[in-house]
């Protein structure tokens, strides 16, 4: 694996802002401008905007810097236009992933113009400033990668793709990872999460992984448990399906939970029985017994008693019971 990132004072750095509060404006942009200057400034430029797009500034967003990249999170109550800036390098990579709404980009010709629609994904090399507009209540994931790395792979070619190919969903489970451990990282961590960041960025190039790199089964991992969370009661999850859906085969995927100290049978499972558990303590009536195994995947009645009583040290039934509200002693009242 290619780490030949360069080694620059403060390789990291986060925000996270909230501006879309009614009448946000030219405030809700200056403490953007702030917060991005501050923490990705050294490498990346904060797109110049329009002024119509700085008087209706409304944005959530969150951004990390990882060496001699970056990953930010939009979602724009407001549209956007404006011109984005190469900054501190002579060119980009540069990915669009939209999860809604729609994402705009072309050269200041106006040519080579391309709309990613929600549900697609978008990754091309940039060698020169570029206009950008954004769509009101768009929300996307924006990439910017080192073009030393993978400009070669890419060449003159744009990438494009549904979200849930395979390698995209690997790379979006490690970006979001990186928003979440980012201050906990150390210097070797960092390394590690901007070596993964680049090496799956290369698989979304190429169209596969590398599943024998063992620095990218954290990524793998939670991909898996992503997709895991989004099928819990269907019945046909299983270590199969996912791997499936994540185009590895059963082996790969086990020894990426086997790093962790787990299994993909028993996240399920887990997983399922806690849904379960919070079923059995809903406001909105009651789930029998037989009920909550038969939605949950389980064989039967049996069969999920036990699992759930090795998990949480009770029946569902004692679960159930020990979470209700006492009723009031009428003794206690005349009292």
């Amino acid at each position: 694996m290619n780490n030949a990132a360069p080694k620059t004072e403060g390789s990291r750095g986060a925000f996270l802002l909230d501006s879309t509060r009614a009448g946000a404006g030219p405030r809700g942009f200056e403490a953007l401008q702030r917060e991005w200057e501050s923490k990705l400034g050294a490498v990346f430029r904060l797109p110049a905007l329009s002024p119509d797009s700085i008087g209706d500034f409304r944005v959530k967003a969150r951004g990390a810097r990882v060496r001699d990249a970056a990953i930010v999170d939009v979602h724009g109550a407001s549209g956007a236009r404006g011109n984005a800036i190469l900054g501190n390098v002579e060119d980009q990579v540069r990915m669009q992933v939209v999860r809604r709404g729609a994402w705009t980009v072309g050269d200041p010709r106006g040519r080579d113009e391309q709309t990613v629609p929600a549900g697609q994904f978008l990754l091309r090399h940039v060698g020169r400033p570029s206009q950008f507009e954004s769509a009101p209540h768009t929300t996307a994931k924006l990439l910017f990668l080192p073009a030393e790395m993978l400009g070669p792979l890419l060449g003159n070619r744009s990438v494009t793709g549904p979200v849930d190919a395979p390698e995209l969903r690997l790379l979006v489970a490690h970006t979001n990872m990186v928003h979440a451990t980012m201050a906990d990282l150390s210097p070797a961590g960092v390394q590690g999460a901007h070596s993964a960041l680049i090496e799956l960025a290369k698989a979304v190039v190429q169209g596969q992984f590398d599943d024998t790199e063992p620095r990218l089964a954290p990524a793998l991992t939670q991909a898996a448990k992503d997709v895991a969370n989004s099928h819990l009661a269907d019945p046909e999850l299983s270590p199969a399906m996912l791997a499936r859906q994540l185009n590895v085969s059963v082996r790969t995927l086990q020894r990426a939970f086997a790093t962790a100290g787990d299994s993909v049978a028993a996240y399920i499972r887990g997983r399922r029985l806690e849904e379960a558990r919070l079923a059995l303590t809903a406001p909105s009536g009651r789930w029998s017994i037989s009920e909550l195994a038969a939605h949950w995947g389980f064989a039967d009645s049996s069969h999920f008693i036990r699992a759930f009583k090795k998990q949480y040290g009770q029946t569902p039934a004692e679960y159930a019971a020990s979470t209700r509200p006492a009723k009031p002693d009428p003794a206690a009242d005349r009292g």
